[in-house]
C-alpha cells in the first residue's frame, strides 16, 4: 500500500472515531511512524487531507449504491441495501465519516463543507429515486414528496448512528432504521 493510500486509510479513521477536529497530522505521523513532513508531502494541510478523505469517502459510498442498483429487488430491498451500508460502518466501530464532520461542521473550511454538502446531496438524490421508484411499483407509500423522505431517511439514519455510539449497540441503530423503514410500508402509520 502506498503512503498516500496510508495516510488516508489512517485519517478516516481517526475522523470517524474522534472526529475531524479530534486528531493531528502529529497523530497520523505517529500511527504511520512517518514524519509530519512526509504528510505535508502528499497533502499541503489539514483541509487538503479532508477534502481528499470526503472525496475518497463518497465514491466508496457511490460505488456501494450502484451495486445496490446492481443487484436489481425492488425499492424497499434497496433501502435494505442502504441501511445495510450505515450498519456496517457502525459494527466496524465507525461512524459516517460526512455525519462526523457535519458535526465539525462550523470549524471546517469552506472546500471541505461543501464536499460534506455534496455528500448528503447526492445520498438524498439516489434515495429519492429509490423512493419514487418504489411508489410506482407499490413497494413504498410516501407521506410527502420523496425529497422530504429522502431527507427525513438520511437524518434519521444519521441521528441514529449518533444516538447508539455511546452505549456501543448497532442493534439500537438497525431497530432505529427497521422503524424508519416500515414507516414507509404500505398501509402503515406514517408516525415514526
Amino acid at each position: 500500500m502506498d503512503t498516500r493510500t496510508r495516510i488516508l486509510d489512517t485519517a478516516e479513521r481517526l475522523a470517524q472515531v474522534r472526529g475531524f477536529n479530534g486528531f493531528s497530522y502529529a497523530d497520523v505521523a505517529g500511527e504511520l511512524g512517518v514524519t509530519k513532513a512526509s504528510l505535508h508531502y502528499h497533502f499541503a494541510g489539514k483541509a487538503e487531507l479532508g477534502r481528499a478523505l470526503i472525496e475518497r469517502y463518497a465514491d466508496r459510498f457511490e460505488r456501494s449504491l450502484e451495486g445496490i442498483d446492481g443487484a436489481g429487488g425492488d425499492a424497499a430491498s434497496k433501502l435494505d441495501g442502504y441501511v445495510a451500508i450505515y450498519s456496517g460502518v457502525l459494527r466496524a466501530g465507525r461512524m459516517c465519516l460526512c455525519g462526523m464532520l457535519a458535526a465539525d461542521y462550523e470549524t471546517l473550511p469552506e472546500a471541505m463543507r461543501s464536499a460534506v454538502r455534496r455528500f448528503f446531496d447526492q445520498n438524498e438524490a439516489w434515495l429519492t429515486g429509490v423512493l419514487e421508484e418504489g411508489e410506482r411499483e407499490g413497494s413504498l407509500a410516501l407521506d410527502g414528496s420523496a425529497p422530504d423522505a429522502a431527507r427525513a431517511i438520511v437524518s434519521g439514519l444519521e441521528g441514529a448512528m449518533l444516538t447508539a455510539r455511546p452505549y456501543g449497540d448497532p442493534e439500537r441503530f438497525e431497530t432505529a432504521a427497521a422503524r424508519l423503514l416500515r414507516s414507509l410500508a404500505p398501509g402503515q402509520s406514517k408516525a415514526v
